[in-house]
């Protein structure tokens, strides 16, 4: 298994994101996917999670109406697209495969002016 994550970066409040995860490894339609975060000294945290054919999705309180979560089967990619972004949102950014104990390294995102 893995899952590689990437996109992240410094952007300054209000200001947009797309992170991606390359998964491989496992059968990638077969599992619903999830985006969790990590706040320095905080707990990690579920972001957004995604049915296996992507049908139906669901967000923390905190995110929604700002983050998007996709994916694309065909290219065993995950995606999160993140707008309107404020400092609270700064953390590692970690996608995760439904049901399997792997993490990969994360990506960072940093919100400041």
């Amino acid at each position: 298994v893995q899952l590689v994550e990437s996109g992240g970066g410094l952007v300054q409040p209000g200001g947009s994101l797309r992170l991606s995860c390359a998964a491989s490894g496992f059968t990638f339609s077969w599992y619903p996917m999830n985006w969790y975060r990590q706040a320095p000294g905080k707990e990690r945290e579920l972001v957004a999670g995604i049915s296996r054919a992507g049908g139906a999705t669901n967000y923390t309180d905190s995110v929604k109406g700002r983050f998007t979560i996709s994916r694309d089967n065909s290219k065993n990619t995950v995606y999160l697209q993140m707008n309107s972004l404020i400092p609270e949102d700064t953390a590692v950014y970690y996608c995760q495969a439904q049901w399997i104990d792997y993490w990969g390294q994360g990506t960072q995102v940093t919100v400041s002016s």
